[in-house]
């Protein structure tokens, strides 16, 4: 069975920084593109950042470029999104997804983990 499960997340004021953990089992996550998708409350779910499997390609929607940086560890199975200079528009349910290299694909997801940006 395909799992992942994000962690990380909190209350943080704007300009601070969190780091965001994807622990993923049940499928070959070294052979997988992945991705970070989000929703704000009321908003539709719209996509972060992408990683090719190998994790020496990465994307990232334009309202995130330059603040976040994703990345991976295929020895742990792990996916990272690190976030810096967040913004209250941050503020969003973050989520790890199978195969959003470029844009939501409906892939496996997990509960998410929730990111406040707030003074």
């Amino acid at each position: 069975e395909e799992q992942l499960v994000e962690s990380g997340g909190g209350l943080v004021q704007p300009g601070g920084s969190l780091r965001l953990s994807c622990a993923a089992s049940g499928f070959g996550f070294s052979n997988s593109r992945m991705g970070w998708v989000r929703q704000a409350p009321g908003k539709e779910l719209e996509w972060v950042s992408g990683i090719n499997a190998g994790g020496d390609s990465t994307w990232y929607a334009d309202f995130v470029r330059g603040r976040f940086r994703i990345s991976r560890d295929n020895v742990n199975n792990i996916l990272y999104l690190q976030l810096n200079s967040l913004k209250t528009e941050d503020t969003a349910m973050y989520y790890c997804e199978k195969g959003a290299m470029s844009k939501t694909t409906g892939g496996a997801r997990g509960q998410g983990t929730q990111v406040t940006v707030s003074s």
